[in-house]
């Protein structure tokens, strides 16, 4: 859910902010499922139980929709603060040097979040798949916050003789391949867990250990 259930007043009716957020959790939804270029706001208008006209009220387009649940999930989810930048696991690891708590902890966030949200990855995944505006503007706003939040960290360690000089970009794009990877077998391919079953923390310490025996340095 984007927001908590909508609530009417004592006559019944919806106050134009409800109504708003009804067909914005009513696009999501139908979004989630069957994508952008799947969606028209025939099917928006009848899932918010709204008239096409009261969907065109609120927003002029469905592009203007689209992005209006982008902002929705970041305001509901703190993604203007981006949550690792919040995780005090996170920041204790870094100020301290310890590297897997670093990555560790980073993985286990990431990995739990994205089991806890499915319908927004959905949604992400339609949209990289369809083109559409709102996949480069998560990746902007978002993905590339982790590039640079890692990244400088990676760049700290390589400074200080513990990592290897590679570009820190590849090591967090390895990373994240493990991480993301992982959640698309379990959200698309693989629900069932058939290849491989094992927990978040699991994931996450293996996908941590696998990342920093590649970027330590080696030690004759």
């Amino acid at each position: 859910m984007i927001h908590e259930l909508f609530k009417c007043d004592h006559t019944g009716r919806m106050s134009g902010d409800q109504r708003r957020e009804q067909i914005l959790q009513s696009a999501f939804d139908l979004f989630s499922r069957s994508g952008f270029s799947g969606t028209t706001t025939k099917d928006i208008a009848r899932a918010s139980g709204v008239s096409e006209a009261m969907v065109f009220k609120h927003f002029a387009s469905k592009d203007e929709l689209y992005g209006a649940i982008l902002e929705a999930k970041k305001c509901a989810d703190g993604l203007h603060e981006f949550p690792w930048e919040s995780n005090e696991a996170i920041l204790d690891a870094m100020s301290s040097g310890d590297d897997f708590g670093v990555f560790y902890n980073f993985a286990l966030q990431a990995l739990t979040k994205h089991r806890s949200d499915v319908a927004f990855m959905r949604l992400l995944f339609y949209s990289a798949l369809e083109e559409h505006e709102l996949a480069e503007r998560f990746f902007g706003e978002f993905v590339a916050k982790i590039y640079e939040f890692l990244g400088d960290y990676i760049n700290k360690r390589q400074k200080e003789g513990a990592f290897r000089e590679v570009d820190p970009k590849v090591i967090v794009r390895s990373f994240l391949g493990m991480i993301i990877h992982h959640s698309l077998n379990n959200i698309l391919w693989d629900r069932n867990r058939r290849i491989l079953d094992i927990s978040d923390e699991d994931a996450a310490k293996n996908f941590t250990e696998i990342v920093l025996h590649g970027a330590a340095v080696v030690k004759s």
